[in-house]
């Protein structure tokens, strides 16, 4: 598991520097895009298709995908299949939850292991509810115990962080009521502290951004929120 999320990692940084996001004219590579439209139409194909030469033309397209990506990262391309074509099914996105716990007017953030910060959370549990992972998210991150009391929003990954994925990815943010607990050592993060908008540390931008903390300070402190949504 170790080794797939340090692969991961890797894709997401070739991927950045490869100018799959170019910030300063805000628009997405086009070959990486073309090479997720056609992983996705692929395997939609190989998990659909019944005539046996259908399924070899589709996983021929699926290795182009790879090979598109694996060009354009730098990446070899057996890894790239690795992480980005063994899905199997209709492809759909992977959902994230977050977790917004304030004290003192402050929001908890957690250290990752690369020394940047984020909100606890991670993926959504397939056993779990959005709302009960994202508690279970606080608890193993940060020690804490908390109450989801609001969503705040739900978001397209890939219109807020950078850099973007080789797949789909829906963000959903919620306002959690602290119940108690604190940081205990884990194997995720490092330590957890609370934080003003003003004294924000380094964040981990793939997972959440100073626009998305703003937006959860915003929130909490709104008596009344409508969810924003993409």
């Amino acid at each position: 598991m170790e080794e797939a999320e340090e692969a991961m990692t890797e894709l997401r940084q070739r991927l950045a520097l490869s100018g799959v996001w170019e910030e300063a004219a805000g628009m997405k590579d086009q070959i990486i895009e073309w090479a997720k439209e056609l992983q996705s139409l692929a395997q939609a194909g190989l998990f659909y298709g019944r005539d046996p030469f259908d399924q070899e033309r589709y996983g021929r397209i699926r290795e182009i995908s790879a090979e598109m990506l694996a060009d354009r990262t730098g990446i070899p391309v057996k890894t790239v299949q690795g992480l980005f074509c063994n899905d199997t099914g209709y492809q759909t996105p992977k959902v994230d939850t977050r977790a917004a716990v304030f004290q003192d007017g402050k929001i908890l953030l957690v250290q990752e292991r690369d020394g940047l910060w984020s909100m606890p959370g991670g993926w959504c549990e397939y056993n779990l509810s959005p709302a009960e992972n994202t508690v279970k998210e606080a608890r193993e991150e940060a020690g804490v115990h908390v109450a989801v009391k609001r969503l705040i929003s739900v978001q397209d990954r890939d219109k807020h962080n950078q850099p973007p994925y080789a797949y789909g990815v829906v963000k959903i943010f919620y306002l959690c009521e602290l119940l108690g607990g604190g940081f205990t050592p884990n194997l995720e993060t490092t330590k957890s502290g609370y934080f003003s908008l003003e004294e924000l540390p380094p964040l981990a931008e793939a997972k959440c951004n100073e626009e998305q903390v703003h937006m959860c300070f915003q929130s909490y402190q709104a008596e009344n929120w409508s969810a924003q949504f993409d």
